[in-house]
């Protein structure tokens, strides 16, 4: 159990002020993301680990071997051949000949894609495009004795694109940046610092998620440069009183600019009150804290005392519902 409270206590005296982070790891940039891919095909190789039938299969095994220009005349059944989804990511600027590491997906009765290889299989977006075409030798790892995940693999660069997504960033005349944690006060501080390092009003928040800049002339056609010097301004992050409660495991975690007020507790065998000294009810006692006192002090208090987890949680509880506690509370 001290353990435990040791955690919480570490986990509560973390600084959250003071404390600047770099724009890059506090915002995206519009179109600058991932997109999904996805794709049917068939993993052939396997030792009687596969679907062994099923009207998907079969079908596709017979339209494969009509594209090889065979014509089976009867349906095609086999164990060694399993249908599989596959997915990839495509990098914001994937270009042309790069290369992707896929993931395939049993979807029929396999017990296994160990050994298996993956046939050609063309990989779309969401708008039906394909972009990249996968296949290769399936590296399933992680298996014990052919027990763990058996039916999902990888392919490290085992997908190739073949097409690009247009994009003309170094001709953009404006950028639009999203907050990954939205908040007013965060955004309104990075407008004034992107104002004042470009020396202009070059940058609007328009809400606690959305601002945007405007690519100041000495920075047209340098547009790389200029998201390279917006990434690395420093910028104090705001955050939202919070402190997240895991009642299961007994763990505690504070963030943001909590306030304590003044407060009288009285728990199990303890007392938090105004004034020190004893009671006379054979209490334990410490003394009261004030509206300076900060969630660190009171854990520390608590913890000399022995509390142990679930009592921090129920004190937290209460201080909340009795409006000592200027925070919100969340249980996970």
């Amino acid at each position: 159990m001290k353990r435990i409270l040791a955690l919480v206590l570490c986990a509560l005296t973390l600084p959250t002020y003071g404390a600047s982070s770099r724009l890059k790891d506090l915002v995206t940039f519009r179109g600058v993301r991932e997109n999904s891919l996805i794709g049917y095909g068939l993993v052939i190789g396997l030792n009687g680990s596969g679907d062994g039938g099923g009207e998907i299969t079969n079908t596709s095994l017979k339209k494969m071997f009509q594209t090889l220009g065979l014509n089976p005349q009867k349906e095609v059944t086999s164990k060694n051949v399993a249908a599989v989804i596959v997915t990839a990511k495509l990098p914001a600027f994937g270009r042309m000949g790069q290369k992707l590491d896929v993931t395939v997906s049993s979807i029929g009765d396999a017990s296994s894609l160990a050994g298996g290889t993956l046939l050609v299989t063309p990989l779309k977006g969401g708008d039906g495009q394909i972009y990249a075409v996968a296949n290769g030798p399936l590296s399933i790892g992680g298996i014990d004795k052919g027990k763990k995940m058996a039916t999902t693999g990888r392919i490290p660069d085992g997908g190739i694109i073949e097409k690009e997504l247009e994009m003309s960033f170094n001709d953009k005349k404006a950028l639009r940046m999203a907050l990954n944690n939205p908040d007013f006060t965060t955004a309104a501080r990075i407008e004034r610092t992107i104002n004042q390092e470009l020396g202009g009003k070059y940058a609007t928040a328009s809400d606690a998620t959305t601002i945007d800049v405007i690519i100041p002339t000495y920075y047209e056609r340098k547009v790389v440069e200029l998201v390279a010097n917006l990434e690395n301004y420093k910028v104090i992050a705001d955050a939202l009183a919070k402190i997240v409660i895991n009642e299961r495991t007994g763990t505690l975690v504070a963030g943001g600019d909590i306030v304590l007020k003044k407060s009288a507790i009285s728990h199990r065998d303890m007392v938090l009150e105004v004034k020190g000294g004893d009671d006379g009810s054979g209490k334990k006692i410490i003394q009261a804290m004030d509206q300076t006192t900060t969630i660190n002090d009171l854990v520390k208090a608590l913890n000399a005392l022995g509390t142990t987890p679930e009592d921090l949680i129920s004190i937290f509880q209460a201080l909340k519902q009795n409006g000592s506690l200027l925070a919100e509370i969340e249980l996970i």
